[in-house]
């Protein structure tokens, strides 16, 4: 996964808003244009910023929790700026107070990189082609039109090399674009260009020999396929009285949920305040909902393909924002969805809107809430289920991915993915896995096309789920399936019980998916009507984990997916799975750092960390463009509600 040029060229054409955008309703709204622009002055007028200053991102500092909790529409609140800075290989964090102009905090923060700018993306495409060893390499090859040719990519990672120590290190690598759209379908293989981006020249040149250029057809639009199937006939759903939801700033009303929304460049579509009415009370769910890390590994040790362990969140979200990516009407977002904008700045620190980077609509397609036949009397009974889905889409590189946040009338709450876009591949010299008759060209992945080969690889997705059942002391509940053996004599030999224990400390919240159990974030001041601690449980859909050596340097930088859940007391700067700066770390950061206390995590304000994933083998239906695949977890009552919260819904 890395990102191309057509990236640079989308942020150069967005058109910069009037400066006369209302003001933030909430202590939780996004950072405005005009806010974004005062933490532009404020910083110019520090002292601190020079001409070889770069942003690396800005970002909301929400104000504390208790703030926000007790905060009340028309009250003022904190209104403050988190902001990452390089200057050449030093790494800085501000704070700005927006309100008052000014200037909080400036601080270093050594031994870290924060993520890679398009400026840096921009710049190694015009330094390897100025290294006569990279010409010579594209020459052995038989390309010396380079004008076709593409030559970047992502940050190295880290993997123990001594000469590589303390460098801001790109691993760049050339695609052929003549005469096709689908330039991931030309990669040109055997020739890795190690970009230093502090010092702005090629670093090290590794060429394992030429590779045939794949050549085959890998476009996938209307016009290189020729012809597309007949359509069916149209298939409308419609809004004749509007929306079901309304939207109150970015305060949404749906059915009996209520909750806030806010795009960020990492976070993605951020979920605050979750509610749910339920009687006369309204009743407290979530307190914060948010996409927090993705790491990506691939499965080829070839020189060219083994430091592919992409961190889309932490290496690219605060710089290239992973939420820029507008949604298409009537395509991906229904045309009766309601848009939102994300502004976020350049490497100079310029604010830019994005339009329509996420959307909120309505589905129904035949989901069954409820239902029951009884046989004795003939009578049905049977009732539709209506969704509310916040939809975002992250764009990185090869890969597209959809993040859903589905909020459906019996009070569950689902977290869904869809990945989406281009297998990356590699060029070999077989042009089947036929002509492969040692193996060695797919021993790493799958023929997808002629002289290609789609490299085996994993996609892991962790959420931050800031949990708050009923007000925000609770603890996790961990209910154990355990078999029983029953008596001699009895006619069944066993079956089995639920054993539940309470999570203590941050140890006995590291869980993996193997375990038969239930997992509870439970409230243990309130009960349900029949005496039970009133819960939310995290219930797994399908997924898979982690198969590298925890010794592996892409394992230890990824140390957040060792467990699929993790809990730990509430901090307010304990935000990413993989700590804020995964970049070329050296790992460990982030939950395994913050867990090696070992906090007491029981009747408190606790967050639930949890992650999924899938290892993908690609199929030749994958290529040219792949179909979405699903996967989810969801967040479901459990003894929250009296009875099934749906069992009122109108029928139809």
């Amino acid at each position: 996964m890395h990102v191309f040029t057509s990236i640079l060229l989308a942020l150069t054409l967005a058109a910069p808003a009037s400066a006369s955008a209302p003001a933030p309703r909430h202590p939780l709204d996004g950072l405005g244009f005009a806010e974004h622009w005062i933490v532009y002055d404020v910083l110019r007028d520090s002292g601190h910023v020079y001409a070889n200053t770069r942003y690396a991102g800005v970002s909301l500092r929400e104000p504390p929790k208790g703030e926000v909790l007790a905060w009340r529409p028309g009250a003022p609140f904190r209104r403050e700026a988190r902001v990452i800075f390089m200057q050449g290989p030093r790494t800085f964090e501000a704070v700005v107070d927006i309100a008052a102009r000014r200037l909080l905090s400036w601080t270093e923060v050594p031994g870290v990189q924060p993520d890679i700018t398009l400026e840096e993306f921009g710049a190694q495409d015009e330094i390897a082609k100025a290294s006569p060893e990279v010409v010579q390499a594209l020459k052995r090859r038989g390309i010396t039109d380079l004008t076709t040719v593409t030559c970047e990519g992502p940050t190295r990672g880290y993997f123990g090399i001594r000469e590589e120590e303390g460098r801001r290190l790109a691993a760049a690598s050339c695609v052929d674009e003549h005469s096709i759209e689908n330039t991931w379908g030309r990669p040109i293989e055997g020739l890795t260009i190690y970009i230093d981006l502090h010092e702005r020249k090629v670093f090290r040149i590794v060429d394992t020999g030429p590779v045939p250029v794949p050549a085959g057809a890998v476009d996938y639009h209307a016009e290189a396929l020729g012809r597309v199937r007949e359509p069916l006939p149209p298939l409308r759903i419609e809004t004749p009285l509007g929306p079901g939801f309304k939207l109150d700033g970015n305060e949404v009303s749906w059915d009996r949920w209520r909750f806030h929304v806010r795009v960020e460049p990492r976070g993605g579509a951020v979920i605050s305040n979750v509610r749910y009415v339920d009687g006369d009370r309204t009743r407290s769910i979530l307190y914060q909902g948010s996409f927090s890390e993705m790491f990506v590994p691939y499965m080829d040790p070839a020189e060219g393909w083994y430091y592919r362990t992409f961190f889309d969140g932490g290496e690219f979200g605060h710089s290239l924002g992973l939420t820029r990516s507008p949604l298409e009407r009537g395509t991906e977002c229904p045309d009766s969805s309601v848009w939102f904008d994300m502004v976020m700045t350049t490497e100079r620190g310029l604010p830019r809107r994005h339009p329509d980077v996420a959307c909120l609509f309505e589905r129904s397609g035949g989901e069954v809430a409820w239902r029951h036949r009884e046989s004795r009397n003939d009578t049905l009974e049977s009732r539709a289920r209506r969704d509310l889905v916040l939809r975002w889409i992250a764009t990185l590189g090869n890969y597209d991915y959809v993040f859903d946040w589905v909020f459906q009338p019996d009070g569950s709450l689902r977290g869904v993915v869809g990945a989406t876009g281009i297998a990356e591949v590699k060029g070999v010299a077989s042009r089947t896995a036929v002509q492969d008759e040692d193996g060695k060209d797919g021993a790493y992945g799958r023929f997808v096309a002629e002289n290609t080969v789609a490299p085996n690889h994993d996609h892991f997705f962790a959420y931050r789920l800031d949990l708050d059942v009923d007000g925000t002391a609770n603890s996790l509940v961990v209910d154990d399936l355990q078999t029983k053996r029953l008596p001699e004599g009895h006619p069944r030999k066993s079956l089995w019980v639920v054993e539940a224990r309470t999570a203590r400390v941050e140890q006995d919240g590291q869980l993996d998916r193997h375990a038969q159990a239930l997992w509870r974030f439970v409230n243990p001041a309130v009960k349900g009507p029949m005496g039970y601690p009133t819960s939310y449980q995290v219930k797994p859909g399908h997924s898979s984990e982690s198969m590298l050596e925890k010794d592996d340097y892409p394992q230890r930088r990824a140390g957040f997916t060792e467990h699929a859940l993790w809990v730990t007391p509430y901090r307010a700067d304990e935000l990413y799975a993989a700590g804020d700066y995964p970049t070329q770390s050296r790992g460990g950061d982030g939950l395994p750092a913050w867990t090696a206390a070992n906090r007491a995590i029981e009747n408190t304000d606790i967050v639930a960390w949890y992650t999924f994933g899938m290892h993908h083998v690609v199929r030749a239906e994958d290529w040219p463009v792949m179909p979405t695949v699903w996967h989810e977890f969801e967040l479901r009552p459990f003894d929250f509600f009296a009875r099934n919260p749906a069992l009122d819904l109108p029928k139809r």
